[in-house]
């Protein structure tokens, strides 16, 4: 029997690791210079700025901000507590930042691409891919994957928001 199986919607095949979405790219103009815009991206302390929820950011191994460095995400949405595990995959600042983030219900890996649009003009092109464990999770990616497109979405609102207005998260009603 074959290890893969087609579904619908939009995942690709299930595998023996579980439902896996299909990778999807959102992305945002920001007005602002690319150097600027990496050098508030590039930032650990701007992190609880424009990632709502985001409660601490802790380096655990490695050189920081560098392929291979890990680090601890804590979040809080509502009631519940949850963490990641960041993994810097690839640094080719200023024009591109990967990761992968593990948690208790699966992983995804995240590719940032940051690209001049002019003087004062950058787009962050941001692709997501996620592999979920638990069933929850599974049947979240199988029946609202637009869910998950529209969280990232919203990080990215809310950088360019912090980028261009200095708006904080942490400051919203």
């Amino acid at each position: 029997m074959s290890e893969e199986m087609p579904v619908g919607f939009n995942v690709s095949p299930v595998r023996s690791i579980g439902v896996i979405m299909k990778p999807y790219t959102v992305e945002i103009e920001i007005a602002l210079p690319r150097d600027r815009v990496i050098e508030l991206f590039d930032s650990p302390e701007n992190l609880v700025k424009w990632q709502t929820g985001l409660q601490s950011f802790e380096h655990l191994s490695g050189e920081p901000g560098q392929p291979g460095a890990k680090s601890k995400l804590v979040f809080v949405n509502g009631r519940h507590r949850f963490e990641l595990i960041e993994t810097i995959t690839e640094r080719r600042l200023p024009d591109e930042f990967n990761g992968t983030y593990e948690w208790a219900g699966g992983r995804n890996t995240l590719q940032n691409r940051f690209i001049e649009m002019g003087p004062n003009r950058t787009k962050w092109v941001s692709t997501c891919d996620y592999q979920f464990k638990s069933f929850m999770l599974k049947m979240m990616g199988l029946l609202m994957p637009g869910m998950f497109r529209k969280q990232n979405l919203k990080f990215l609102q809310n950088f360019k928001a912090f980028c261009e207005e200095g708006r904080d998260v942490r400051d919203a009603p």
